[in-house]
């Protein structure tokens, strides 16, 4: 069984004094999320943020900002249309879409440059891609317009494809459970006094959201072995406490190539000799930030079948 688990995502800043997005209400964004076709299956709230988990992927939002991860055959595009319709887009001061390199890209119903001639008909944007064609790479686009990101506005994203090892197999086995799953990941360690909603799906897959003030985490895995995939990302600023959160995420899963992407973060990534840094590519976006694309690779004796190189 054959699932897309590369993500699209949107991040959207609203101007100062607009309304805020939180009271908007779960209705509404359910008939955004609705647009990409999506449903939202659950949600966790605190005083700061409200995190939704969807049939594919993840939503958070703030009383400013919110940000939307879809994977599958969504059409993400037409959720951010929406909203753009729906609250003005004069009221937005930022955004940022990315789509990254799927499997079998031949399958979602559309392309990236489709993307953004859509979005350049109501808003004016500027477009980049972060690695070589036809091997990984990350497409962005963000709004053309002048914005200052918040010092603390950091975010960091580890990509993991081909996994292997004992979590590995534990994801793909039959009778898997959620506390199963949480104790395999770490979840308790890695995420100390984050609010948890995770969800397992029928026949393989999990999601996880995870919530503490301002502070988010999401993980995202499809365990088939010929195209598995696992996200990881955070807003977690990666020194201190945290500065080996992507490493010790790396063991767990064991995977035979990795990319990380970081928007004003610098993830520490400390790898074994057999792994390669082979994709190193830095962009200044307009928009205020740095973001920086890195893909590793395992050495192996023998090439990787062509289907496995992406």
């Amino acid at each position: 069984m054959f699932f897309e688990g590369s993500e699209k995502k949107v991040e959207i800043a609203v101007r100062p004094g607009s309304r805020s997005l939180r009271e908007l209400g779960e209705e509404y964004w359910a008939e955004i999320v609705a647009q990409s076709n999506a449903t939202i299956l659950s949600r966790v709230t605190n005083e700061e943020c409200d995190a939704y988990l969807l049939s594919e992927s993840s939503l958070f939002v703030w009383d400013d900002r919110f940000l939307m991860l879809t994977c599958g055959t969504t059409t993400l595009v037409n959720a951010i249309l929406q909203f753009l319709g729906t609250y003005g887009q004069d009221n937005v001061s930022m955004i940022v879409f990315q789509r990254k390199n799927e499997y079998q890209s031949h399958l979602q119903h559309t392309c990236f440059e489709q993307d953004i001639v859509a979005l350049d008909k109501i808003v004016t944007g500027k477009a980049y891609r972060l690695g070589h064609l036809d091997a990984h790479h990350n497409y962005v686009y963000h709004l053309d317009a002048p914005f200052t990101p918040p010092e603390d506005d950091k975010t960091g994203e580890l990509l993991m494809y081909h996994i292997s090892g004992p979590v590995a197999e534990y994801l793909r086995s039959e009778g898997q459970t959620r506390e199963g799953i949480r104790e395999r990941l770490q979840i308790d360690a890695l995420l100390p006094g984050f609010a948890i909603d995770d969800f397992v799906f029928e026949p393989y897959g999990y999601s996880l959201n995870a919530i503490r003030g301002g502070d988010y985490a999401t993980f995202h895995i499809t365990p088939q072995e010929n195209s598995s995939y696992v996200s990881f990302e955070t807003n977690l600023t990666t020194d201190g406490e945290n500065a080996n959160l992507f490493n010790q995420i790396l063991q767990i899963f064991c995977p035979k190539s990795f990319d990380v992407i970081s928007f004003n973060s610098s993830p520490v990534i400390s790898v074994p000799a057999n792994v390669n840094c082979i994709g190193h590519y830095a962009q200044r976006l307009e928009c205020g930030y740095d973001m920086v694309f890195r893909h590793y690779l395992e050495t192996v004796d023998q090439p990787l079948p062509a289907e496995q190189m992406l």
